[in-house]
């Protein structure tokens, strides 16, 4: 059967390479995409949402606009390193996939209260959606079966010395999520930082020739310079597609129990996630630890193949 997913970004490139993975994934049945303020503003990240679907030819999936702002602070977003429009570097067409009603938050709301078997969420972006869904809504848990986070780091962030950009955008969304009592799983930067596309794996995708292909190679293109220059590194660590990766492949990855809180009272430290591997009686989520890598990226082609010429 396949399992039941909602997917909740704020598109950006990695989302939409995320996005792509999903939607060539038959092993999911995507029940609808719910998009949020975050990499850029809530217009473009709700825009960029429908021309993935429309580049991928899924343009029967619902998306959704959520909150166009974090709960308690302005919203930051994250240009320098996705463009203006949040997908630089690919000339996309206007999408004719329309925004659905309601809200992103009561369709989260809908679905899991009504859901005839539990759903699973992949939260790509700041989680003030699903923050919100739950303030208003807590019983919503009873019908959630899993919520994988990419967010956080362990060591170095990539805001701040302290965070990661989804938990520092909204660090009270995240507090709310990690003190719900849901089955967490977070990938944080620790993780992604280790899937790093090279020049030898950005040539692999473009040599695959299809237009949605071409246009990952671009966008992916464009979005490795930021990271490369920052880092040093011989291409842009793929933050999103690993949670879709993950729920395709879960033996790609190792993972600890581990109790994670969100810093929310510190402007020095705003948003960090402080995860303690020791006191295992009090884990909250899963945290994952390694990625293969090679076979990350093995996956990532695959799914990208699918797409005809």
């Amino acid at each position: 059967m396949p399992l039941p997913l909602i997917i909740d970004c704020d598109p950006g490139v990695d989302d939409a390479i995320a996005l792509l993975m999903a939607l060539a994934s038959p092993e999911f049945d995507l029940l609808g995409i719910t998009t949020v303020a975050g990499n850029v503003p809530l217009a473009l990240t709700a825009k960029n949402a429908r021309k993935i679907c429309q580049l991928a030819g899924r343009t029967e999936i619902d998306i959704y606009a959520g909150c166009p702002r974090p709960l308690l602070r302005p919203l930051v977003t994250a240009e320098q390193v996705h463009g203006s429009s949040g997908l630089e570097g690919a000339d996309l067409p206007e999408p004719t996939v329309p925004l659905r009603s309601p809200h992103a938050v009561s369709f989260l709301i809908e679905q899991l209260t009504t859901a005839q078997q539990p759903i699973t969420l992949a939260a790509l972006g700041p989680l003030t959606n699903i923050a919100v869904a739950l303030i208003q809504q807590p019983q919503i848990l009873q019908n959630l079966q899993e919520l994988v986070i990419m967010g956080g780091a362990i060591a170095q962030g990539n805001v701040t010395a302290s965070a990661e950009f989804n938990f520092y955008v909204d660090p009270h969304a995240a507090r709310v999520v990690f003190e719900s009592g849901a089955k967490l799983t977070l990938i944080s930067l620790d993780v992604t930082h280790q899937a790093l596309t090279t020049p030898e794996r950005l040539a692999n995708i473009r040599a695959i020739g299809s237009p949605v292909s071409k246009a990952a190679a671009d966008l992916l293109a464009y979005y490795g310079v930021t990271d490369a220059v920052k880092y040093g590194l011989p291409g842009a660590p793929l933050h999103d597609p690993c949670v879709i990766a993950y729920l395709l492949q879960p033996n790609l990855f190792t993972a600890e129990a581990a109790a994670v809180v969100i810093e929310t009272q510190s402007e020095l430290t705003l948003g960090r996630s402080v995860v303690n591997f020791q006191p295992v009686g009090a884990a909250n989520a899963r945290v994952m630890r390694t990625i293969r890598s090679a076979g990350f990226y093995q996956l990532l082609i695959e799914r990208l193949e699918r797409y005809v010429s």
